[in-house]
């Protein structure tokens, strides 16, 4: 997939639609952020399971008088689970530290409802359905608790040491209460099985979730590098240039000052020739800057299909670039490269195509891409002043005479057409460009 750009051209003039109804606050969340809030109701979906498989009974007439509190237990040891697995997600998050006592508490919490569901099964009003329904909240509280509880450690090991203890401690406070030893044995073991599985889930989709914020910022980090590259690139034969030619111009001044003081008239040929090569410094400069500035179509289409192919996007490029003006590939090229960056940074593009069509005397060149949305249509469009984003594209385009359209062209696609004359005939466009 952490400011951006704006204003380039309004989405919804092609069908993008506005974001901020229903629906609108989960496309505008970036990937990870939106496998956050997935494994977030995950987790609070599992609290809502165990109090639908504790609250079965309910129609059945089996919690009715003195055990119809135990379910009600149970509701509140729901509700600190979800709360529980939330403030342990944040905690791998990094945004708060551990919940310890939340999690004691939790602990204590599941305690107590095994607890009484042992009694209300080996001391209670009696009857099979009420033993049959007590041992099923005994085993379901236990098997989410350790589900919710791996959240808050790190490593298989604390993992497994915390389903351990979620089997045996119950199942040894079980016997002390007189329960039968093969029914012990029993629970524990679908306990151990049961929450297991669970516990399993929990550490893989804490994994995943790390996985893909990794995978993010790892994404930003290329993008940043290969910024930085370009900087020491660039710095690199400014140096080359400027470093020889200042050498001698320092060289070439103090002989013409020595010259002077002596009143020898080759004093005044040495400042001529620092003159000379002041300017021609000053060309090889523009040379440097320009070569930085100017983009080559043919060169920016291949490094697009290698950047997007390079992140898992599917890039299909189509066309000739052969034998078109320099001044119409540098403008296009701009197009590809900052299109390619926005593909990059914004929506869950898995699939881009790059069109060059050669038509009516001008240049169309064609952007697509999916998985976006209208608030990665204003991302894109650049609001950091004229020489950035797709409103520093635009800008670009309109003095070599060309147009840019970009908006959401339906079915979650984002287009951008950019169109540029043949003959450009503007006769300082070579200065614009650079």
């Amino acid at each position: 997939m952490r400011g951006a750009e704006r204003e380039a051209a309004d989405p919804r003039g092609r069908g993008g639609g506005d974001t901020r109804g229903a629906g609108g606050w989960w496309r505008r969340k970036s990937s990870p952020a939106k496998v956050e809030t997935y494994t977030r109701w995950s987790f609070h979906f599992f609290g809502l399971a165990e109090f639908a498989a504790v609250g079965v009974p309910f129609g059945s007439g089996v919690w009715q008088g003195p055990v119809l509190w135990l379910p009600l237990i149970t509701v509140v040891h729901c509700t600190l689970s979800a709360v529980t697995a939330s403030r342990a997600l944040d905690w791998t998050r990094g945004r708060r530290p551990r919940p310890v006592r939340l999690m004691v508490a939790f602990a204590l919490v599941t305690a107590a409802v095994a607890a009484v569901a042992l009694w209300t099964a080996e001391h209670g009003p009696g009857g099979k359905e009420v033993d049959t329904a007590a041992g099923g909240v005994f085993g379901v509280v236990l098997i989410f608790a350790a589900c919710v509880t791996t959240l808050g450690v790190r490593g298989w090991r604390q993992a497994l040491a915390v389903v351990a203890g979620y089997a045996a401690a119950p199942g040894a406070l079980a016997l002390l209460l007189g329960a039968p030893g093969p029914a012990v044995l029993v629970s524990v073991a679908a306990v151990l099985l049961g929450g297991g599985f669970m516990a399993t889930t929990s550490v893989f989709s804490v994994w995943l979730l790390d996985t893909v914020y990794r995978l993010d910022e790892a994404r930003e980090t290329r993008a940043r590098l290969a910024v930085a590259e370009e900087r020491l690139r660039f710095g690199r034969d400014l140096h080359d240039v400027m470093g020889r030619n200042l050498a001698v111009i320092a060289l070439k001044s103090e002989l013409a000052v020595q010259l002077a003081r002596r009143g020898r008239p080759e004093a005044v040929e040495q400042m001529i020739e620092v003159q000379r090569i002041a300017r021609e410094s000053q060309r090889e400069v523009r040379d440097v800057v320009r070569g930085y500035r100017e983009a080559d179509l043919g060169v920016e289409l291949l490094g697009a299909q290698g950047v997007l192919t390079a992140a898992g996007i599917e890039c299909e490029v189509r066309g000739e670039v052969g034998g078109l003006p320099s001044e119409v590939q540098s403008a296009l090229g701009w197009v590809v490269r900052e299109t390619t960056t926005n593909v990059l940074r914004h929506g869950n593009a898995g699939r881009c195509a790059v069109r060059v069509q050669v038509t009516d005397g001008k240049v169309v060149l064609t952007v697509e891409n999916d998985g976006a949305d209208g608030e990665d249509a204003k991302a894109g469009a650049g609001s950091a002043g004229a020489g950035s984003g797709l409103a520093g594209l635009a800008e670009r385009l309109r003095k070599v005479g060309g147009t840019l359209e970009a908006g959401i062209a339906g079915n979650g696609v984002f287009r951008v057409v950019a169109e540029v004359p043949l003959v450009v005939k503007d006769p300082v466009v070579s200065e614009v460009l650079a």
